[in-house]
Protein backbone atom coordinates (compact mmCIF):
# COMPACT_ATOMS: atom_id res chain seq x y z
CA UNK A 1 0.00 0.00 0.00
CA UNK A 2 1.21 3.54 -0.89
CA UNK A 3 1.01 6.42 1.44
CA UNK A 4 -2.02 8.78 0.16
CA UNK A 5 -1.00 12.40 -0.31
CA UNK A 6 -2.98 14.78 2.63
CA UNK A 7 -2.50 17.93 0.70
CA UNK A 8 -4.14 20.12 3.06
CA UNK A 9 -7.83 21.06 4.36
CA UNK A 10 -9.79 22.05 1.63
CA UNK A 11 -12.63 23.58 3.62
CA UNK A 12 -14.96 23.05 6.48
CA UNK A 13 -18.69 23.16 5.96
CA UNK A 14 -21.56 25.37 7.67
CA UNK A 15 -24.60 24.55 7.30
CA UNK A 16 -26.80 27.38 7.60
CA UNK A 17 -30.28 28.74 6.25
CA UNK A 18 -28.98 31.65 4.32
CA UNK A 19 -26.56 30.89 1.98
CA UNK A 20 -26.13 34.31 0.69
CA UNK A 21 -26.63 35.75 3.65
CA UNK A 22 -23.61 33.27 5.09
CA UNK A 23 -21.18 34.01 2.05
CA UNK A 24 -21.87 38.05 2.35
CA UNK A 25 -20.91 37.87 6.39
CA UNK A 26 -18.00 35.80 5.80
CA UNK A 27 -16.71 38.17 2.62
CA UNK A 28 -16.91 41.46 4.19
CA UNK A 29 -15.31 40.26 7.55
CA UNK A 30 -13.15 37.62 6.92
CA UNK A 31 -12.38 38.27 3.04
CA UNK A 32 -13.46 34.93 1.85
CA UNK A 33 -14.70 36.47 -1.46
CA UNK A 34 -13.90 33.84 -4.32
CA UNK A 35 -16.31 31.39 -5.29
CA UNK A 36 -15.25 28.54 -6.63
CA UNK A 37 -18.50 26.80 -7.26
CA UNK A 38 -22.01 28.00 -6.41
CA UNK A 39 -24.58 25.37 -6.98
CA UNK A 40 -27.65 23.81 -6.32
CA UNK A 41 -28.28 19.93 -6.37
CA UNK A 42 -29.31 16.43 -4.59
CA UNK A 43 -27.54 15.56 -1.99
CA UNK A 44 -27.78 11.73 -2.69
CA UNK A 45 -24.91 9.92 -1.36
CA UNK A 46 -25.00 10.82 2.45
CA UNK A 47 -28.18 8.98 3.20
CA UNK A 48 -26.65 7.64 6.11
CA UNK A 49 -26.18 11.24 7.83
CA UNK A 50 -29.56 12.54 5.96
CA UNK A 51 -32.53 10.49 7.14
CA UNK A 52 -32.29 8.07 4.92
CA UNK A 53 -33.04 9.64 1.40
CA UNK A 54 -32.12 12.67 -1.05
CA UNK A 55 -32.02 16.35 -0.08
CA UNK A 56 -32.21 19.00 -1.70
CA UNK A 57 -29.31 21.83 -0.95
CA UNK A 58 -27.46 24.70 -1.96
CA UNK A 59 -23.60 25.35 -1.66
CA UNK A 60 -21.00 27.65 -2.19
CA UNK A 61 -17.15 27.13 -1.91
CA UNK A 62 -15.14 30.20 -0.88
CA UNK A 63 -11.76 30.99 -0.57
CA UNK A 64 -9.57 33.60 0.63
CA UNK A 65 -6.32 34.13 -2.15
CA UNK A 66 -4.28 34.87 0.84
CA UNK A 67 -3.85 31.44 1.85
CA UNK A 68 -5.63 28.96 4.06
CA UNK A 69 -8.63 26.17 3.78
CA UNK A 70 -12.51 27.44 2.37
CA UNK A 71 -15.53 28.13 3.30
CA UNK A 72 -18.30 25.37 2.01
CA UNK A 73 -21.12 27.40 2.80
CA UNK A 74 -24.42 24.76 3.00
CA UNK A 75 -28.15 25.00 3.50
CA UNK A 76 -31.07 22.95 2.63
CA UNK A 77 -33.42 23.65 0.04
CA UNK A 78 -35.99 21.07 0.50
CA UNK A 79 -36.16 21.21 4.55
CA UNK A 80 -35.62 23.66 6.74
CA UNK A 81 -32.75 22.75 9.01
CA UNK A 82 -32.10 22.24 12.82
CA UNK A 83 -30.14 23.59 15.53
CA UNK A 84 -29.31 21.89 18.41
CA UNK A 85 -32.46 20.91 20.85
CA UNK A 86 -29.44 22.01 23.77
CA UNK A 87 -27.19 24.89 24.55
CA UNK A 88 -23.43 23.52 22.98
CA UNK A 89 -20.70 24.10 25.32
CA UNK A 90 -17.17 24.06 24.28
CA UNK A 91 -16.10 20.27 24.60
CA UNK A 92 -19.59 18.70 23.30
CA UNK A 93 -18.64 16.41 20.94
CA UNK A 94 -17.70 17.70 17.24
CA UNK A 95 -16.28 20.59 15.71
CA UNK A 96 -17.11 23.65 17.49
CA UNK A 97 -14.71 26.41 16.79
CA UNK A 98 -13.62 27.26 13.39
CA UNK A 99 -9.84 29.05 13.00
CA UNK A 100 -8.79 31.55 10.64
CA UNK A 101 -5.19 33.08 10.02
CA UNK A 102 -4.35 36.46 10.43
CA UNK A 103 -0.82 38.88 10.05
CA UNK A 104 -1.75 41.05 12.87
CA UNK A 105 -4.10 39.88 16.30
CA UNK A 106 -4.37 43.07 17.64
CA UNK A 107 -5.07 44.72 14.55
CA UNK A 108 -7.65 42.25 13.67
CA UNK A 109 -9.60 42.54 16.80
CA UNK A 110 -9.83 46.10 16.22
CA UNK A 111 -11.06 45.99 12.50
CA UNK A 112 -13.48 43.00 13.38
CA UNK A 113 -14.54 45.32 16.11
CA UNK A 114 -15.32 48.34 14.29
CA UNK A 115 -17.44 46.01 11.59
CA UNK A 116 -19.55 45.59 14.63
CA UNK A 117 -18.58 41.37 14.58
CA UNK A 118 -19.77 39.82 18.34
CA UNK A 119 -16.65 39.02 19.88
CA UNK A 120 -15.90 36.63 22.75
CA UNK A 121 -13.92 38.22 25.19
CA UNK A 122 -10.28 39.84 24.64
CA UNK A 123 -6.74 38.88 23.07
CA UNK A 124 -5.59 35.64 25.15
CA UNK A 125 -2.53 33.77 24.56
CA UNK A 126 -2.52 29.97 24.04
CA UNK A 127 -0.05 28.03 26.16
CA UNK A 128 2.54 28.33 23.13
CA UNK A 129 2.21 32.10 23.49
CA UNK A 130 0.42 33.02 20.29
CA UNK A 131 -2.51 35.65 20.41
CA UNK A 132 -5.49 34.74 19.87
CA UNK A 133 -9.16 35.45 20.34
CA UNK A 134 -13.04 34.68 20.24
CA UNK A 135 -15.82 35.53 17.95
CA UNK A 136 -19.33 34.46 16.51
CA UNK A 137 -20.50 34.44 13.22
CA UNK A 138 -23.74 35.62 12.06
CA UNK A 139 -25.45 32.54 13.01
CA UNK A 140 -23.99 32.01 16.74
CA UNK A 141 -21.07 29.71 15.33
CA UNK A 142 -17.27 30.29 17.12
CA UNK A 143 -14.60 31.41 15.45
CA UNK A 144 -10.79 31.61 16.28
CA UNK A 145 -8.40 34.35 14.80
CA UNK A 146 -4.76 32.91 15.56
CA UNK A 147 -1.54 35.02 14.84
CA UNK A 148 0.37 33.13 11.70
CA UNK A 149 3.41 33.97 9.07
CA UNK A 150 2.15 31.40 6.61
CA UNK A 151 0.87 33.14 3.41
CA UNK A 152 0.34 32.27 0.18
CA UNK A 153 -0.28 36.11 -0.90
CA UNK A 154 -0.49 38.81 1.19
CA UNK A 155 -3.42 41.19 0.40
CA UNK A 156 -4.96 44.35 2.46
CA UNK A 157 -7.27 41.68 4.12
CA UNK A 158 -6.42 41.54 7.24
CA UNK A 159 -7.24 37.83 7.63
CA UNK A 160 -6.38 35.07 5.58
CA UNK A 161 -8.37 31.73 5.21
CA UNK A 162 -9.10 28.61 7.21
CA UNK A 163 -6.61 27.60 9.75
CA UNK A 164 -7.93 24.78 11.22
CA UNK A 165 -10.63 24.27 14.07
CA UNK A 166 -11.21 23.06 17.69
CA UNK A 167 -12.75 19.33 18.26
CA UNK A 168 -14.07 18.25 20.99
CA UNK A 169 -13.59 14.27 21.64
CA UNK A 170 -13.91 12.05 24.75
CA UNK A 171 -10.60 10.64 24.57
CA UNK A 172 -7.43 12.53 22.99
CA UNK A 173 -5.20 9.39 22.78
CA UNK A 174 -8.28 7.22 20.90
CA UNK A 175 -8.79 10.64 18.77
CA UNK A 176 -5.17 10.84 17.31
CA UNK A 177 -5.57 7.57 15.32
CA UNK A 178 -7.69 9.65 13.18
CA UNK A 179 -5.47 12.98 13.76
CA UNK A 180 -2.43 11.96 13.82
CA UNK A 181 -2.05 8.10 12.06
CA UNK A 182 -4.08 9.41 9.61
CA UNK A 183 -4.47 13.13 9.12
CA UNK A 184 -0.80 13.29 9.77
CA UNK A 185 -1.63 15.98 12.85
CA UNK A 186 1.64 13.98 14.35
CA UNK A 187 3.57 17.20 15.88
CA UNK A 188 2.34 18.25 19.48
CA UNK A 189 2.42 22.02 19.77
CA UNK A 190 1.19 22.30 23.12
CA UNK A 191 -0.60 19.47 25.33
CA UNK A 192 -2.34 21.17 28.73
CA UNK A 193 -4.62 20.12 30.88
CA UNK A 194 -6.66 22.84 33.36
CA UNK A 195 -8.74 26.13 33.41
CA UNK A 196 -7.61 28.45 30.57
CA UNK A 197 -8.43 31.90 31.10
CA UNK A 198 -8.94 32.34 26.78
CA UNK A 199 -11.86 29.58 27.47
CA UNK A 200 -13.58 31.43 29.99
CA UNK A 201 -16.15 34.10 28.00
CA UNK A 202 -16.76 30.78 25.56
CA UNK A 203 -20.67 28.75 26.14
CA UNK A 204 -18.83 26.11 28.84
CA UNK A 205 -15.58 27.51 29.06
CA UNK A 206 -15.57 27.62 32.75
CA UNK A 207 -14.63 23.54 32.86
CA UNK A 208 -11.72 21.74 33.21
CA UNK A 209 -10.19 20.50 29.89
CA UNK A 210 -7.37 18.65 28.74
CA UNK A 211 -6.52 20.73 25.27
CA UNK A 212 -3.91 19.76 22.82
CA UNK A 213 -2.83 21.30 19.57
CA UNK A 214 -1.56 19.61 17.00
CA UNK A 215 0.07 20.08 13.68
CA UNK A 216 1.75 18.17 10.81
CA UNK A 217 5.61 18.20 10.91
CA UNK A 218 5.83 17.27 7.44
CA UNK A 219 5.26 20.02 4.34
CA UNK A 220 1.92 19.25 2.98
CA UNK A 221 2.21 18.69 -1.09
CA UNK A 222 -0.42 18.61 -4.06
CA UNK A 223 -1.57 20.71 -6.74
CA UNK A 224 -3.47 23.61 -4.10
CA UNK A 225 -0.80 22.83 -1.35
CA UNK A 226 0.66 26.26 -1.22
CA UNK A 227 -2.15 27.81 -0.80
CA UNK A 228 -3.98 25.85 1.47
CA UNK A 229 -0.90 25.92 3.72
CA UNK A 230 -0.31 25.20 7.13
CA UNK A 231 -2.75 24.20 9.40
CA UNK A 232 -3.99 22.83 13.22
CA UNK A 233 -6.52 20.62 14.95
CA UNK A 234 -6.93 21.26 18.57
CA UNK A 235 -8.53 18.36 20.56
CA UNK A 236 -10.06 19.43 23.41
CA UNK A 237 -11.36 16.63 26.23
CA UNK A 238 -13.72 18.33 28.60
CA UNK A 239 -12.42 16.59 32.28
CA UNK A 240 -15.42 17.07 34.96
CA UNK A 241 -18.63 16.86 32.95
CA UNK A 242 -20.45 14.48 30.72
CA UNK A 243 -20.07 15.80 26.95
CA UNK A 244 -22.91 15.73 24.45
CA UNK A 245 -22.72 14.86 20.66
CA UNK A 246 -23.35 18.08 18.76
CA UNK A 247 -25.07 17.35 15.93
CA UNK A 248 -26.92 14.58 18.49
CA UNK A 249 -30.64 13.57 16.87
CA UNK A 250 -29.85 15.77 13.86
CA UNK A 251 -28.67 15.51 10.10
CA UNK A 252 -25.36 15.82 8.46
CA UNK A 253 -26.30 19.66 6.86
CA UNK A 254 -27.92 21.45 9.99
CA UNK A 255 -27.06 24.02 11.43
CA UNK A 256 -23.70 24.70 12.74
CA UNK A 257 -19.89 23.09 11.67
CA UNK A 258 -20.87 19.75 9.27
CA UNK A 259 -17.39 18.46 8.52
CA UNK A 260 -13.69 18.80 7.85
CA UNK A 261 -12.27 18.76 4.47
CA UNK A 262 -9.10 17.55 3.36
CA UNK A 263 -7.61 17.45 -0.30
CA UNK A 264 -6.22 14.87 -1.25
CA UNK A 265 -4.65 12.20 -3.28
CA UNK A 266 -4.46 8.42 -4.05
CA UNK A 267 -8.39 7.70 -2.75
CA UNK A 268 -7.81 3.77 -2.85
CA UNK A 269 -4.62 3.85 -0.67
CA UNK A 270 -6.56 5.87 1.49
CA UNK A 271 -9.73 3.47 1.86
CA UNK A 272 -6.86 1.11 2.95
CA UNK A 273 -4.97 3.38 5.31
CA UNK A 274 -8.47 4.16 6.95
CA UNK A 275 -10.11 0.79 6.93
CA UNK A 276 -6.33 -0.23 8.51
CA UNK A 277 -6.99 2.41 11.79
CA UNK A 278 -10.73 1.18 11.95
CA UNK A 279 -12.28 3.85 10.20
CA UNK A 280 -13.67 2.99 6.97
CA UNK A 281 -15.64 5.26 4.35
CA UNK A 282 -18.98 5.51 5.73
CA UNK A 283 -19.84 7.32 2.28
CA UNK A 284 -18.30 7.17 -0.94
CA UNK A 285 -18.91 8.70 -4.27
CA UNK A 286 -16.99 5.51 -6.07
CA UNK A 287 -16.38 7.74 -9.04
CA UNK A 288 -16.33 11.20 -10.46
CA UNK A 289 -18.64 13.66 -8.78
CA UNK A 290 -20.02 16.43 -10.66
CA UNK A 291 -20.65 20.20 -8.71
CA UNK A 292 -21.33 22.00 -12.03
CA UNK A 293 -18.58 24.04 -11.76
CA UNK A 294 -15.70 21.19 -10.03
CA UNK A 295 -15.76 17.72 -10.10
CA UNK A 296 -13.45 14.95 -8.66
CA UNK A 297 -13.92 11.98 -5.97
CA UNK A 298 -15.25 12.33 -2.58
CA UNK A 299 -15.48 9.97 0.68
CA UNK A 300 -16.28 10.71 4.13
CA UNK A 301 -14.90 8.80 7.56
CA UNK A 302 -15.74 9.59 11.43
CA UNK A 303 -13.52 9.63 14.13
CA UNK A 304 -14.64 7.72 17.28
CA UNK A 305 -17.22 10.30 18.78
CA UNK A 306 -18.75 10.21 15.07
CA UNK A 307 -17.73 14.12 13.94
CA UNK A 308 -17.19 13.84 10.05
CA UNK A 309 -13.94 14.22 8.22
CA UNK A 310 -14.43 14.01 3.89
CA UNK A 311 -11.82 13.47 1.76
CA UNK A 312 -11.94 15.32 -1.81
CA UNK A 313 -9.62 14.22 -4.95
CA UNK A 314 -10.13 16.69 -7.09
CA UNK A 315 -10.68 16.03 -11.16
CA UNK A 316 -11.71 19.14 -12.62
CA UNK A 317 -11.27 22.90 -11.18
CA UNK A 318 -12.44 25.91 -12.66
CA UNK A 319 -9.14 28.48 -13.15
CA UNK A 320 -10.69 30.95 -14.69
CA UNK A 321 -14.53 30.85 -15.14
CA UNK A 322 -15.36 33.63 -17.57
CA UNK A 323 -12.90 32.36 -19.78
CA UNK A 324 -14.52 28.34 -19.46
CA UNK A 325 -10.42 27.74 -18.11
CA UNK A 326 -10.98 24.71 -16.46
CA UNK A 327 -7.86 22.41 -15.43
CA UNK A 328 -7.74 17.87 -15.11
CA UNK A 329 -5.52 17.41 -12.38
CA UNK A 330 -5.87 13.52 -13.15
CA UNK A 331 -3.57 14.57 -15.56
CA UNK A 332 -0.48 16.11 -13.60
CA UNK A 333 2.30 14.86 -10.85
CA UNK A 334 0.27 14.37 -7.73
CA UNK A 335 2.99 15.69 -5.39
CA UNK A 336 3.76 18.59 -7.64
CA UNK A 337 2.27 21.85 -6.29
CA UNK A 338 0.49 23.89 -9.62
CA UNK A 339 2.48 27.17 -10.48
CA UNK A 340 2.19 30.23 -8.39
CA UNK A 341 0.71 32.31 -11.48
CA UNK A 342 -2.24 29.76 -11.91
CA UNK A 343 -3.18 29.46 -8.56
CA UNK A 344 -3.31 32.75 -8.51
CA UNK A 345 -5.57 32.74 -11.42
CA UNK A 346 -8.63 31.70 -8.86
CA UNK A 347 -8.27 35.15 -7.60
CA UNK A 348 -10.45 36.02 -10.98
CA UNK A 349 -13.19 34.64 -9.13
CA UNK A 350 -13.48 36.83 -6.81
CA UNK A 351 -17.21 38.35 -6.64
CA UNK A 352 -18.76 40.96 -4.88
CA UNK A 353 -21.40 41.72 -2.60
Amino acid sequence: MQSPLICGIQQIGVGNNDVYGTFKWYHQNLGMDVKIFDEEAMAEMMLPYTGGEPRGRHAILALNMQGGGGLEIWQYTTRTPEAAKFEVQLGDLGIFIMKFKCKDVAATYQSMKAKGVELVGDVHTTPDGNQHFYYKDLHGNYGEIVGSDNWFRKNDCPTGGVYGCTIGVTDIEKARTVYSDILGYDKVVFDETGSFKDFEAISGGQHEFRRVLLTHSKERVGAFSQLLGKSHIELVQVKDRAPRKIFENRFWGDLGYIHLCFDINGMDDLRKLCESKGRPFTADSSDSFDMGEAAGHFSYIEDPDGTLIEFVETHKVPILKKLNWYMDLRKRDPKKSLPTWMVRALGFNRVKV
